[in-house]
């Protein structure tokens, strides 16, 4: 095992113990999801029928929604940890270390994809225990999609906490983002329920294509156009919000 592996290793499990030791969020992580599908799912079911909605999946649509949601919120929330390394001391004391800035990222980005996973997995088994039909080659494929997205969502969110700084610039700057980035991606409701303006604006958003994606991969449909369009455009964001987090680490620890 090469030295960069081993540090990511030692990251992630010490991101991962720090997440262990909260276990309010770790509820709360798993609860919410459940409480989309028990809440708004029924208010779905006169939808069934129309062209978004086929007779009888309305959770098949739904469900790959949340599920980006998840993806979303679990590596969306990176920064404010990062900030708090900031102000204790614990990004100065590493600086003079030789530890890898892009293994430190990608140990917070891993311990975020499983914070992802988890819920993930408990939304599938509550979903396909109400309706939602589950295939198993396309939630394989699912599952390494939106962790390519929550990656995504964690080094923007370390890179943004680094840079900002202060807690209340961060939650003004995600909180600002994250409606109109989750409402233009369709993720509870297919864009194709309105105008095309909101149709036009939705293709301008990055996880407009994970949401189609995901969607296609949870009807079973791997090999589609729809699918390779959301891993490229899901997977180049990704390498270059990796590539920010990494930079902003090594400007913070220089």
């Amino acid at each position: 095992m090469t030295g960069f592996a081993v540090q990511s290793g030692l990251f992630f499990r010490r991101k991962l113990l720090e997440a262990l030791r909260q276990p309010v969020w770790i509820v709360t992580g798993l609860t919410t999801p459940v409480l989309y599908l028990a809440l708004f799912a029924p208010l779905l079911r006169s939808l069934a029928g129309v062209p978004a909605f086929p007779p009888g999946h309305v959770l098949d649509v739904f469900v790959p929604g949340v599920m980006v949601l998840i993806a979303f919120g679990a590596g969306m929330g990176a920064g404010w940890p990062v900030i708090w390394e900031l102000d204790s001391g614990v990004i100065e004391r590493l600086r003079v270390t030789p530890a890898s800035r892009l293994a430190l990222l990608l140990g917070t980005a891993a311990r975020d994809i499983v914070m992802f996973a988890v819920p993930g997995a408990v939304v599938i088994a509550v979903g396909a225990a109400f309706g939602y039909h589950v295939h198993w080659a396309g939630l394989a494929l699912l599952f390494l999609l939106l962790a390519l997205l929550t990656a995504a969502c964690s080094a923007t969110s370390s890179a943004l906490g680094l840079k900002l700084r202060q807690i209340g610039s961060l939650a003004a700057v995600v909180t600002g983002a994250q409606l109109p980035l989750t409402l233009l991606a369709g993720i509870l409701l297919p864009l194709s329920l309105g105008p095309a303006w909101l149709r036009v604006l939705g293709h301008l958003n990055p996880m407009y294509y994970a949401v189609q994606a995901a969607r296609s991969l949870a009807a079973g449909s791997v090999a589609t156009g729809t699918v390779g369009v959301g891993f490229l455009v899901t997977g180049a964001v990704a390498a270059l919000a990796i590539w920010w987090g990494t930079r902003a680490y090594q400007g913070a620890m220089a």
